[in-house]
Protein backbone atom coordinates (compact mmCIF):
# COMPACT_ATOMS: atom_id res chain seq x y z
CA UNK A 1 0.00 0.00 0.00
CA UNK A 2 1.14 3.54 -0.79
CA UNK A 3 0.07 6.71 -0.45
CA UNK A 4 1.23 10.36 -0.98
CA UNK A 5 -0.19 13.20 0.05
CA UNK A 6 1.65 17.04 -0.88
CA UNK A 7 1.12 20.56 -1.48
CA UNK A 8 3.12 23.38 -2.15
CA UNK A 9 1.90 25.36 0.73
CA UNK A 10 4.10 28.53 -0.40
CA UNK A 11 6.32 30.49 1.79
CA UNK A 12 3.15 32.80 4.02
CA UNK A 13 1.78 29.40 5.13
CA UNK A 14 5.19 27.64 6.03
CA UNK A 15 6.40 30.82 7.92
CA UNK A 16 2.16 31.68 9.68
CA UNK A 17 0.52 28.44 9.88
CA UNK A 18 -0.47 27.21 13.24
CA UNK A 19 0.63 23.96 11.37
CA UNK A 20 4.40 25.38 11.74
CA UNK A 21 4.58 26.69 15.18
CA UNK A 22 5.55 23.32 18.26
CA UNK A 23 3.38 25.40 20.28
CA UNK A 24 0.32 25.33 18.54
CA UNK A 25 0.26 22.30 16.35
CA UNK A 26 3.98 20.80 16.26
CA UNK A 27 3.17 18.01 14.21
CA UNK A 28 3.35 19.85 10.46
CA UNK A 29 3.15 17.85 7.47
CA UNK A 30 2.88 14.69 9.63
CA UNK A 31 0.01 16.09 11.44
CA UNK A 32 -2.10 17.52 8.24
CA UNK A 33 -1.84 15.66 5.59
CA UNK A 34 0.39 12.47 6.87
CA UNK A 35 -2.72 11.97 9.25
CA UNK A 36 -5.05 11.11 5.73
CA UNK A 37 -2.17 8.71 4.28
CA UNK A 38 -2.05 6.62 7.34
CA UNK A 39 -5.81 6.76 7.83
CA UNK A 40 -6.41 5.35 3.91
CA UNK A 41 -3.66 2.69 4.89
CA UNK A 42 -5.22 1.78 7.99
CA UNK A 43 -8.51 1.39 6.11
CA UNK A 44 -6.88 -0.51 3.35
CA UNK A 45 -6.39 -3.32 6.18
CA UNK A 46 -9.66 -2.78 8.34
CA UNK A 47 -7.66 -1.10 10.67
CA UNK A 48 -5.53 -3.55 11.82
CA UNK A 49 -2.45 -1.89 13.60
CA UNK A 50 0.86 -2.52 12.14
CA UNK A 51 3.05 -3.83 14.20
CA UNK A 52 6.17 -1.45 13.67
CA UNK A 53 6.98 1.67 11.80
CA UNK A 54 10.55 3.30 10.62
CA UNK A 55 10.50 6.51 9.11
CA UNK A 56 12.41 7.58 5.92
CA UNK A 57 15.85 9.06 6.91
CA UNK A 58 16.48 13.14 6.43
CA UNK A 59 12.79 14.50 6.54
CA UNK A 60 12.63 18.05 6.57
CA UNK A 61 12.56 20.43 9.14
CA UNK A 62 11.77 23.99 10.19
CA UNK A 63 13.95 26.14 12.36
CA UNK A 64 11.53 24.95 15.41
CA UNK A 65 11.83 21.02 13.98
CA UNK A 66 8.89 21.08 13.41
CA UNK A 67 8.02 18.40 10.02
CA UNK A 68 7.23 19.72 6.70
CA UNK A 69 8.05 17.12 4.62
CA UNK A 70 8.63 12.93 5.45
CA UNK A 71 7.56 9.66 4.76
CA UNK A 72 7.93 6.03 6.93
CA UNK A 73 7.24 2.67 6.10
CA UNK A 74 4.79 0.42 8.07
CA UNK A 75 5.21 -3.24 8.62
CA UNK A 76 2.76 -6.16 10.20
CA UNK A 77 3.50 -9.32 11.04
CA UNK A 78 1.81 -10.91 8.48
CA UNK A 79 3.79 -9.63 5.65
CA UNK A 80 1.69 -6.66 4.86
CA UNK A 81 3.69 -3.62 3.98
CA UNK A 82 3.47 0.38 3.63
CA UNK A 83 4.98 3.48 2.71
CA UNK A 84 3.38 6.87 2.78
CA UNK A 85 5.34 10.66 1.58
CA UNK A 86 3.73 13.98 2.96
CA UNK A 87 5.22 17.18 2.35
CA UNK A 88 4.40 20.79 2.01
CA UNK A 89 7.32 21.20 -0.26
CA UNK A 90 5.75 18.93 -3.35
CA UNK A 91 3.23 19.98 -6.02
CA UNK A 92 -0.32 18.50 -4.94
CA UNK A 93 -0.83 15.24 -5.34
CA UNK A 94 -3.61 13.15 -3.38
CA UNK A 95 -2.64 9.31 -4.56
CA UNK A 96 -3.41 5.81 -2.17
CA UNK A 97 -2.47 2.21 -4.08
CA UNK A 98 -3.29 -0.49 -3.18
CA UNK A 99 -1.40 -3.93 -4.35
CA UNK A 100 -2.56 -7.22 -4.31
CA UNK A 101 -1.14 -10.20 -5.95
CA UNK A 102 -4.09 -10.42 -8.27
CA UNK A 103 -4.84 -7.10 -8.88
CA UNK A 104 -4.26 -3.44 -7.68
CA UNK A 105 -6.81 -0.05 -6.59
CA UNK A 106 -6.09 3.62 -7.56
CA UNK A 107 -7.50 6.70 -6.49
CA UNK A 108 -5.86 9.90 -7.42
CA UNK A 109 -8.04 12.17 -5.48
CA UNK A 110 -8.01 10.64 -1.61
CA UNK A 111 -9.52 13.37 1.10
CA UNK A 112 -10.49 16.39 -1.38
CA UNK A 113 -12.43 15.52 -4.55
CA UNK A 114 -10.48 17.07 -7.74
CA UNK A 115 -14.31 17.97 -8.71
CA UNK A 116 -15.68 19.22 -5.45
CA UNK A 117 -18.98 19.71 -6.60
CA UNK A 118 -20.06 16.51 -7.76
CA UNK A 119 -20.85 13.81 -5.53
CA UNK A 120 -18.95 10.74 -6.75
CA UNK A 121 -15.42 9.30 -6.51
CA UNK A 122 -13.12 7.40 -9.43
CA UNK A 123 -11.35 4.46 -8.61
CA UNK A 124 -9.05 2.62 -11.46
CA UNK A 125 -8.73 -0.90 -11.09
CA UNK A 126 -6.57 -3.74 -12.76
CA UNK A 127 -7.12 -7.14 -11.78
CA UNK A 128 -6.58 -10.26 -13.72
CA UNK A 129 -4.94 -9.71 -16.45
CA UNK A 130 -6.45 -11.19 -19.56
CA UNK A 131 -3.52 -10.72 -22.34
CA UNK A 132 -5.46 -11.96 -24.53
CA UNK A 133 -7.25 -8.84 -24.59
CA UNK A 134 -4.20 -6.12 -24.99
CA UNK A 135 -5.34 -4.26 -27.56
CA UNK A 136 -2.19 -3.41 -30.59
CA UNK A 137 -0.14 -1.40 -29.53
CA UNK A 138 -0.17 -1.71 -26.08
CA UNK A 139 1.67 -3.81 -23.25
CA UNK A 140 -0.62 -4.38 -21.03
CA UNK A 141 -4.76 -3.87 -20.84
CA UNK A 142 -5.99 -0.43 -19.50
CA UNK A 143 -7.31 -0.52 -15.97
CA UNK A 144 -10.48 -0.06 -15.33
CA UNK A 145 -12.53 3.15 -14.18
CA UNK A 146 -15.03 3.12 -11.44
CA UNK A 147 -17.05 6.10 -10.63
CA UNK A 148 -19.25 5.18 -6.84
CA UNK A 149 -22.22 7.86 -7.02
CA UNK A 150 -23.46 9.43 -3.79
CA UNK A 151 -26.59 11.60 -2.99
CA UNK A 152 -24.17 14.25 -1.32
CA UNK A 153 -20.76 15.52 -1.22
CA UNK A 154 -18.67 14.00 1.35
CA UNK A 155 -19.19 17.17 3.56
CA UNK A 156 -22.54 16.79 3.20
CA UNK A 157 -22.44 13.43 4.10
CA UNK A 158 -19.99 14.06 7.39
CA UNK A 159 -22.69 16.42 8.74
CA UNK A 160 -25.42 13.92 8.47
CA UNK A 161 -23.30 11.10 9.94
CA UNK A 162 -22.45 13.57 12.67
CA UNK A 163 -26.20 14.66 13.53
CA UNK A 164 -27.45 11.13 12.97
CA UNK A 165 -24.80 9.72 15.82
CA UNK A 166 -25.94 12.57 18.48
CA UNK A 167 -29.60 11.88 17.14
CA UNK A 168 -29.31 8.38 18.48
CA UNK A 169 -27.41 9.24 21.64
CA UNK A 170 -29.75 11.77 22.34
CA UNK A 171 -33.28 10.92 21.41
CA UNK A 172 -33.21 6.89 21.29
CA UNK A 173 -30.36 6.54 24.69
CA UNK A 174 -27.87 4.57 22.62
CA UNK A 175 -23.97 4.43 23.09
CA UNK A 176 -21.81 6.89 21.21
CA UNK A 177 -20.40 5.15 18.08
CA UNK A 178 -17.05 3.91 19.17
CA UNK A 179 -15.83 3.51 15.33
CA UNK A 180 -14.73 6.56 14.57
CA UNK A 181 -13.03 7.30 17.55
CA UNK A 182 -11.45 3.95 17.21
CA UNK A 183 -10.39 4.76 14.01
CA UNK A 184 -8.75 7.87 14.79
CA UNK A 185 -7.46 6.63 17.96
CA UNK A 186 -5.40 3.77 15.70
CA UNK A 187 -4.15 6.83 13.03
CA UNK A 188 -3.38 8.83 15.97
CA UNK A 189 -0.97 6.31 17.67
CA UNK A 190 0.85 5.09 13.76
CA UNK A 191 1.55 9.07 13.46
CA UNK A 192 3.12 9.52 16.90
CA UNK A 193 5.29 6.56 16.12
CA UNK A 194 6.03 7.46 12.74
CA UNK A 195 7.10 11.31 15.04
CA UNK A 196 8.85 9.09 17.27
CA UNK A 197 11.14 7.11 14.77
CA UNK A 198 12.15 10.55 12.85
CA UNK A 199 13.31 11.86 16.34
CA UNK A 200 14.87 8.83 17.52
CA UNK A 201 17.70 9.24 14.68
CA UNK A 202 15.25 6.96 12.16
CA UNK A 203 14.58 3.89 14.09
CA UNK A 204 12.03 1.35 14.15
CA UNK A 205 9.25 1.96 16.75
CA UNK A 206 6.65 -0.68 17.48
CA UNK A 207 3.67 -0.06 18.02
CA UNK A 208 1.68 -0.63 21.29
CA UNK A 209 -2.23 0.05 22.18
CA UNK A 210 -3.00 0.19 25.90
Amino acid sequence: IHSCMTYNAGPEFLKNSIRMKPDLDGLGALGDIGWYSIQAILWSVNYELPKSVLAFPKATLNEDNVIISCGSSLHWEDGKSATFHCSFLSYITFDVTILGTKGSLRLHDLVLPFEESFGYGKFSESSEIDYGKIEQGMWCPKPNEHVVETEFSQDVWMIKEFADLVGKIKRLGMKPEKKWSDGSRKTQLVLDAVKESIQRGYESVEIVMN
